[in-house]
C-alpha cells in the first residue's frame, strides 16, 4: 500500500477551504509515503468541481458522479471503501468539519485503520505515519503513532495547513460506484443557507466571546463595542445563538466554529461546556472570567477571575476608551 486519497469537501458547488489545505498537508508527507496524491470528488457536478482542486502536486482526480451534491455520510462512507480497494493507499485524508467527522471514523473502523481526529501536524518517516493532536485539554500536543497498521485515516484541523500554490495538471478519472443500500439511508430535502456574516471565528486571532453570564441580549452591544476597542473578534457561546441573539457565525464551538488560529481568546461569563471547549480550549492564552469558581473554564484557562464581568468590562472600557 502507498500514495494517499482525499475526500473533497464541497458546499453549493464551491470547494471548502480545508481541502485545498488537506492537499497542503498531504504534499509534506507524499515523498515519504511514496505513491501518486488521488483527491476524490463526489457529486452530480464533480467534473467542475474537481477543476478547483487541480493544485501543484495532486496526481490525479478522479470523480464520482452521483445525483446531487449534498452530502450524504452513508454514501460518502461506501465510496471512500471502493476508492480504497482500487488505489490502496496508506493514507485517507478528510477534513475534520461537521461532515469529515460524520464518515471518517465509519471508514477506519470497517477496514481497521489507525485513526485520528483533530490533527494539527502530520509526519511520515520509513513510510510511517505520525500524527499530531491535541491532548490533556490540549494543553501539550501529543503524537500518535499507529503500529501494524497498514491504513492510516484523519481528520484534519482546518486553518491550519498551506494551500498550495500554482495550478497542476493532474491526470483525470471517473470511478463508478456501486451503493447498494447505503444510497437508501437518508433523503436530503433541502439546504438552508447560513446568514451572511464578515467575521470567520477560525481565522481570528484574538477573540473576545460572551456567554449567558451577559444576562441580557441589550447589554451585547456593550461588549461588541468592548471587543472593537481592543481589536478582537466578537464571539459567543451556544446559548447566545440558540437564543437569537447574535448569528451562527459568531459561535465558537463544537456546532459553531473552531478558533484554529487563535493567539489569546477572552470568555466573559462562559461556563466552559463541553462543546464551547471543543473550539477552544487549544489556545495558547485564555483569560476566562466567571462569577462561579467551579466553573469548567477555569480548567483550561491561562488566567481566571473569579468576578462580576461587569465590573472588569467597566474598567476596560476606562483603560481602552
Amino acid at each position: 500500500m502507498a500514495g494517499i486519497l482525499l475526500l473533497a469537501e464541497h458546499l453549493n458547488g464551491a470547494v471548502r477551504d480545508i481541502t485545498k489545505e488537506a492537499i497542503g498537508a498531504a504534499l509534506s508527507v507524499k515523498e515519504q509515503l511514496g505513491g501518486p496524491l488521488v483527491v476524490a470528488v463526489i457529486g452530480e457536478n464533480a467534473d467542475a468541481i474537481a477543476n478547483a482542486v487541480d493544485l501543484s502536486g495532486v496526481d490525479e482526480i478522479v470523480t464520482v458522479k452521483m445525483q446531487g451534491d449534498h452530502f450524504d455520510p452513508h454514501i460518502y462512507e461506501e465510496c471512500a471503501l471502493q476508492l480504497g480497494m482500487k488505489y490502496k493507499p496508506k493514507l485517507v485524508l478528510v477534513g475534520h468539519t461537521v461532515n469529515g467527522m460524520a464518515c471518517a471514523s465509519a471508514v477506519a473502523a470497517r477496514v481497521g485503520a489507525g485513526f485520528a481526529s483533530d490533527v494539527l501536524a502530520l509526519s511520515a518517516d520509513a513510510g510511517t505515519v505520525v500524527a499530531t493532536r491535541g491532548a490533556y485539554g490540549n494543553k501539550v500536543n501529543l503524537e500518535v503513532a499507529f503500529p501494524g497498521r497498514e491504513i492510516v485515516v484523519l481528520a484534519l484541523r482546518g486553518a491550519t495547513y498551506p494551500i498550495p500554490e500554482g495550478a497542476g495538471s493532474a491526470k483525470r478519472s471517473t470511478f463508478e460506484v456501486d451503493l447498494g443500500e447505503a444510497s437508501k439511508a437518508m433523503l436530503h430535502t433541502g439546504y438552508i443557507e447560513a446568514p451572511p456574516s464578515n467575521i470567520d471565528i477560525s481565522k481570528a486571532e484574538y477573540i473576545l466571546s460572551v456567554g449567558r453570564g451577559i444576562q441580557e441580549k441589550d447589554h451585547l452591544p456593550r461588549f461588541e463595542k468592548l471587543a472593537d476597542r481592543l481589536g478582537f473578534t466578537f464571539g459567543c457561546s451556544r446559548p447566545i445563538v440558540d437564543s437569537g441573539w447574535l448569528p451562527k457565525p459568531h459561535q465558537v464551538g463544537q456546532s459553531g466554529k473552531v478558533a484554529s488560529v487563535c493567539k489569546v481568546y477572552i470568555a466573559l461569563g462562559i461556563s466552559g461546556a463541553v462543546q464551547h471547549l471543543y473550539g477552544m480550549k487549544h489556545v495558547d492564552t485564555i483569560i476566562a472570567v466567571n462569577t462561579d469558581p467551579e466553573a469548567p473554564i477555569f480548567n483550561v484557562a491561562t488566567y481566571g477571575v473569579c468576578m462580576d464581568l461587569f465590573e472588569l468590562t467597566k474598567e476596560l472600557e476606562t483603560q481602552f476608551n
